[in-house]
C-alpha cells in the first residue's frame, strides 16, 4: 500500500472519529446543560410586550430547568440591534432572544444589518400571536369597517395612525390598501401611547395597534373597534368582525412573538428548550398572563415557528418594497 493511500486512510479515521466525538459532546453537553445562569435578550426597552413576553417566561423556564434566567433588554432599532446581540452570541445554550413581530419586517426595512435574520439566528419556538384592531373614536363618522372603504375609495382623505413608519400595523393597511384600491394616508407616531392619546382625542380618525394597547380604550367607550387583522376573530374582542370576513378573505396580519437562538445552538439543547417552553407555555397561570397582554399562545416546534417566521419575512418585503416603505 502506498503511503499516499495510508495517509488517506487515517485522514479518513481520524474525520470519522471527530464526527463521533462531535456527536458524543454535543449530546453530553445536552444532559449537562444549564450548568449556569442563561440569559434571555429582550429586543426592545423595558416595558413593552416584549419585555413582559420575556419576563412572564423567565420564571417558571428557570423553575423547569434549574438555573436562573436573567432577563437584559437591548432596545433599539425595531428590535435588530438586541437580535444582533444573539446572532453574535457563543451558540452554546446561554443566550437566546426574545423578538417581535419586527423580526419579520427587519430584514427588507433596515439595509445592512450585521446578521442574516435566516442564517444567523434559529427560531426556538412560537410563543403566540394576536390580532391587531382598526378603531375609531366613538363621536366618529365610521360605524362600521364598510363605512371606512366606501370613504377610501371614494378618496374622502381616510387617514390613519400607527406606533410608527414600517411597524406591522403600517405594512399590514399598506396591504389592505393596495389590495382593495383603498386610498389613505399613514400618519406615524413614535409609540403606542402618542397614537392612542390622540385616537382617543379624535385627532387622528383610525388608529391600527394590538390588542394590548386598544382593548383598554374599548373598554372605557372612547374607541369603536372596526375589524382586527387576524385570521379568527380575537377572544378578547369576540364581537369584532375579521378584515377577512369583512370583505377581504384571506387578508391576515397577526403580531406575534417567538424566542430564538444562535443559529449553530446545538440541536439537542434546541429541543430541549423548546420542550421546557412548551411546559412553560400549557401552564395555566402563564397562558392568563400572557392572554392578558392580548396574547394567544401558540407553542410547537422549532421548525414550524421557522416555516411561519420565514412566511413572514416574505410577505412583508414584498409589501415594503411594493410601497416604497422606508424605517423612521
Amino acid at each position: 500500500m502506498s503511503s499516499t493511500m495510508k495517509n488517506v486512510r487515517q485522514i479518513r479515521r481520524a474525520v470519522c472519529a471527530g464526527v463521533v466525538m462531535l456527536g458524543i459532546s454535543a449530546a453530553a453537553l445536552a444532559q449537562t446543560w444549564p450548568s449556569k445562569p442563561i440569559r434571555l435578550i429582550a429586543v426592545f426597552p423595558p416595558g413593552g410586550s416584549v419585555d413582559q413576553v420575556a419576563r412572564i417566561l423567565a420564571t417558571p423556564l428557570g423553575q423547569q430547568l434549574g438555573q436562573s434566567i436573567i432577563v437584559e433588554n437591548k432596545g433599539g432599532a425595531s428590535g435588530s440591534i438586541g437580535t444582533a446581540a444573539v446572532a453574535a452570541a457563543a451558540p452554546d445554550g446561554y443566550t437566546f432572544g426574545v423578538v417581535f413581530d419586527t423580526h419579520g419586517v427587519n430584514p427588507s426595512l433596515i439595509p445592512n444589518m450585521p446578521f442574516d435574520s435566516r442564517k444567523d439566528i434559529y427560531p426556538v419556538i412560537l410563543v403566540g400571536t394576536s390580532a391587531m384592531v382598526l378603531a375609531t373614536n366613538v363621536g366618529s363618522e365610521y360605524k362600521t369597517f364598510a363605512d371606512v372603504v366606501v370613504a377610501a375609495k371614494a378618496k374622502k382623505n381616510v387617514s390613519y395612525g400607527t406606533i410608527g413608519s414600517g411597524s406591522l400595523g403600517h405594512l399590514a393597511m399598506s396591504l389592505l390598501g393596495k389590495n382593495g384600491g383603498l386610498d389613505w394616508l399613514h400618519v406615524p407616531y413614535k409609540g403606542g401611547g402618542p397614537l392612542m392619546s390622540d385616537a382617543v382625542a379624535g385627532h387622528v380618525p383610525l388608529s391600527i395597534g394590538s390588542v394590548f394597547v386598544t382593548k383598554p380604550h374599548i373598554d372605557s367607550k372612547r374607541m369603536r373597534p372596526l375589524v382586527v387583522t387576524s385570521s379568527k376573530r380575537s377572544p378578547d374582542l369576540p364581537d369584532v368582525p375579521t378584515v377577512a370576513e369583512s370583505g377581504f378573505p384571506g387578508f391576515e396580519a397577526p403580531a406575534w412573538w417567538a424566542v430564538i437562538a444562535p443559529a449553530k445552538t446545538p440541536p439537542e439543547i434546541l429541543k430541549r428548550l423548546n420542550d421546557e417552553l412548551n411546559k412553560t407555555l400549557k401552564n395555566p397561570d402563564i397562558a392568563k398572563k400572557l392572554d392578558a397582554q392580548g396574547i394567544d399562545v401558540v407553542g410547537g416546534t422549532p421548525e414550524a415557528a421557522k416555516v411561519f417566521i420565514e412566511k413572514q419575512m416574505d410577505i412583508w418585503a414584498k409589501v415594503v418594497k411594493e410601497n416604497n416603505i422606508k424605517a423612521e
